[in-house]
């Protein structure tokens, strides 16, 4: 079956060996998404706004691979703080109100950049044919 593989341009993918999303049939799997941007991290110290940046990533790579946000079936956010899991989870409702996919919050010791408040990754399953 085809892999189609997407790139976000994180630095990390070639060092880490890793696509941002992979399509395989229908199936869209989408890696661990930090709050990177031009020049380093979003929003920092802002759980909102670093999730915020998550979803928009997760959003353009599902487009990539020929999917859309309605067609994500579970969403994983991965919090330093998990106190705080009010604010990402109002980002979450504000992108995914329509789709509702399962969803799961927890708390991490620590992401890879210190300054990262938040990580998700998203799995979708995308009509036949697109991609």
């Amino acid at each position: 079956m085809h892999r189609h593989l997407v790139s976000s341009g994180s630095p990390f993918e070639p060092e880490i060996g890793f696509s941002r999303a992979v399509r395989v049939g229908n199936h869209i799997a989408v890696a661990g998404t930090a709050p990177i941007a031009p020049g380093g991290t979003a929003a920092p110290g802002d759980v909102y706004g670093q999730t915020r940046r998550c979803l928009e990533i997760i959003e353009r790579a599902i487009a990539e691979a020929g999917g859309e946000l309605r067609h994500v079936t579970r969403t994983r956010v991965m919090l330093t703080d998990i106190s705080r899991w009010e604010e990402a989870a109002r980002a979450h409702g504000e992108v995914f109100s329509g789709a509702k996919p399962a969803c799961t919050f927890v708390q991490v010791g620590r992401l890879i950049d210190p300054g990262w408040l938040v990580e998700i990754e998203a799995d979708c399953v995308a009509e036949p044919g697109a991609g």
